[in-house]
């Protein structure tokens, strides 16, 4: 009977997530396709306060020149932590991005599926 409850459970709540899918079916990737990753950075007190027009440049040359691209970045309140989107052909261009650019990385999660509030 314990078992029962969660699968229950899981068949009940599978149709509510049937329309999110993934941003590319695996089985139709090519090996060199792009995916999405979050990755997290804690910096020291300030670290972000130089972060101008010439070293977003200079990041982005990097990044392009292993195949990454930043999407888009999120900072908590006393910018010591972000939370940032990446595309890039495999974790480890992107941990070699971070490597070019002397960021540091606390972690990397893969985030192939797209969850839409409507």
């Amino acid at each position: 009977m314990k078992m029962l409850i969660p699968v229950l459970s899981f068949l009940f709540l599978t149709p509510a997530f049937a329309a999110d899918v993934p941003a590319q079916p695996a089985a139709s990737q090519p090996k060199n396709s792009v995916h999405r990753y979050l990755i997290e950075r804690t910096f020291p007190t300030g670290a972000l306060k130089g972060l101008d027009n010439t070293t977003k440049k200079r990041v982005n040359a990097n990044n392009a020149s292993v195949g990454v691209r930043w999407v888009q970045s999120y900072a908590n309140a006393d910018e010591t932590k972000t939370f940032c989107v990446y595309e890039a052909p495999s974790e480890a261009a992107v941990r070699k991005a971070a490597e070019l650019n002397k960021l540091p990385l606390d972690s990397i999660t893969e985030v192939p599926v797209t969850l839409s509030p409507k």
